[in-house]
């Protein structure tokens, strides 16, 4: 499971012209659902999520997580993230999990972050989503579930 957070001021969504989510200080996350993804890796990436220490405290260092923060999340599937650009130029989407799977997994991990005490919003999966930020250091952060199998 892949996830691009972007430390926000404010985010938000909108489906055919109408905003369906925001939210104020806290993540944008891309989330991207790829084969061999379950709901182990939907929940650590919550707890991994809602717990990184990417907030700045009193002495303007990263030392705070989301919770601590009392941030929010919006959180936005992204299939396009699981895409392979190894060959040739047009990006292959087959790493990217079936629609049907992806949305409960990406529904999971929503549910994870806010059984976290994270206030989260969702975009609509599947939909042909505008992304409004307003970034906010800027900092983003990539994690990607596949790498912590490796290191474990």
């Amino acid at each position: 499971m892949l996830a691009v957070l972007q430390r926000v001021k404010a985010a938000a969504v909108a489906v055919e012209g109408r905003t369906v989510a925001q939210t104020a200080m806290g993540l944008a996350v891309l989330l991207g659902v790829c084969e061999g993804d379950g709901e182990e890796q939907a929940d650590l990436l919550a707890e991994k999520t809602a717990g990184l220490r990417i907030f700045s405290d009193d002495n303007d260092k990263m030392n705070r997580s989301l919770i601590d923060v009392q941030g929010e999340a919006l959180v936005v599937s992204n299939f396009t993230l699981c895409a392979d650009c190894s060959h040739g130029r047009r990006p292959s989407f087959m790493a990217a999990k079936r629609p049907g799977e992806a949305e409960a997994l990406y529904l999971r991990y929503a549910s994870r972050l806010k059984g976290l005490g994270v206030p989260v919003q969702t975009g609509v999966f599947g939909a042909d989503m505008q992304l409004s930020l307003t970034c906010d250091g800027p900092v983003t952060i990539l994690l990607n579930t596949d790498d912590w199998k490796k290191k474990s």
